[in-house]
């Protein structure tokens, strides 16, 4: 094998790692060889070095892209290049201000964020998905806004990237690996008459570079709620997205876009923030099967829409009232405002075709809150 072309086999294999995690959603296709050449970035040139000076190599390539702005800007780059770029205005401009209000957010809780803001773009592809390298290297594909009916719901699988970001888990992730695997794999390689390429591959291949672990799923998830109690959007959308997966994949069938060996099952994840939201509405309100339920009774049987289901739809519902609860508005009588059911200066519902009037809604309400 040529230098050219190991060099070119490293990179393409590594690259597949590079990625970190994905949202949960789906594992990306290893990208193409990169701009760039791999042994020049790692500089082994044409010597075989020896395992831990491969792994001290490709540790110092990951702290490179990881944590210089240089180095950060290499990767934003070449994953725009591998995986196209979708320049539509008003997707952009909807991505560029949910990336702003939840910057803002986790300013709050880690300041750390400033030293090293997020680098995003939205991808061509058409599959619900999002995705966090390290370095904050983010990406949204085109089919996020495409299967989700709202910016809140693709503000709670940003928050959930940007908790991966924020605890570093891609880099983290990828050096655990290397040390787990290239020790077991190094002898027998060199004894072979391989190279760093066999490794790499083998790494790549083992699929666990480019998934998160159970923890740092569930870790991304309670972080992404905390982000999102921060911003205006509702806190509901947490829950929505998850039932939004359920129905689109299965509760515990991951299909194509969840690995059943890295990720909790979509229906823990998702009660999992219907309880945060029973939690954080003082435990007055639930949801449950597009039943919406306030201090042990029924609120009302949510109707589906176009866009959403009625299981869906429930959860925004129940943020309304949740936040409504949250912040003592509770304390004021329901009344309607334009077709909006109100409870103080908190909107609940619009209702739809198929819902009850909001009159009745609001009598109902003031009944049982």
């Amino acid at each position: 094998m040529t230098l050219k072309k190991l060099a070119k086999k490293i990179c393409a294999t590594l690259a597949a790692g590079v990625f970190g995690l994905t949202i949960t959603f789906s594992a990306l296709p290893a990208p193409n060889v990169s701009a760039f050449g791999f042994s020049e970035a790692l500089g082994i040139g044409a010597a075989v070095l020896s395992g831990s000076a491969q792994m001290e190599q490709a540790k110092k390539q990951i702290d490179y892209f990881n944590n210089t702005e240089e180095g950060r800007q290499e990767l934003y780059q070449y994953f725009r290049e591998q995986q196209g770029v979708n320049e539509d205005p008003t997707l952009n401009s909807r991505l560029s201000a949910i990336m702003a209000n939840l910057s803002n957010a986790v300013a709050q809780i880690d300041p750390s964020i400033n030293n090293k803001p997020y680098l995003y773009f939205i991808a061509s592809d058409e599959s619900l998905n999002a995705a966090c390298a390290m370095g904050h290297v983010m990406m949204v594909n085109t089919g996020a806004f495409m299967h989700l009916a709202s910016d809140d719901e693709i503000a709670a699988i940003v928050g959930h990237e940007m908790g991966h970001g924020q605890k570093d888990h891609g880099a983290k992730g990828i050096k655990k690996q290397i040390n787990k695997t290239m020790l077991a794999q190094i002898g027998a390689t060199a004894a072979g008459g391989g190279t760093i390429a066999n490794v790499v591959a083998s790494i790549a291949l083992t699929n666990s570079i480019a998934h998160g672990d159970r923890k740092q799923e569930t870790e991304a998830d309670n972080l992404a709620w905390e982000y999102i109690l921060r911003t205006n959007y509702n806190p509901g959308a947490c829950a929505a997205v998850m039932q939004r997966l359920a129905e689109l994949y299965g509760e515990k069938s991951n299909s194509t876009f969840l690995n059943p060996s890295d990720h909790p099952d979509t229906a823990k994840r998702r009660d999992n923030y219907a309880n945060k939201l029973y939690e954080y509405s003082g435990k007055h309100a639930s949801a449950n099967s597009g039943v919406v339920t306030v201090n042990g009774k029924t609120f009302m049987t949510v109707a589906a829409t176009s866009s959403m289901s009625s299981a869906e739809r429930a959860f925004f519902i129940l943020g309304n009232i949740a936040a409504a609860y949250h912040n003592k508005h509770n304390f004021s009588e329901a009344y309607v405002q334009n077709g909006t059911v109100m409870l103080g200066a908190q909107p609940i519902i619009a209702p739809e075709e198929g819902d009850e009037d909001a009159y009745t809604l609001a009598e109902r309400l003031n009944s049982i809150k």
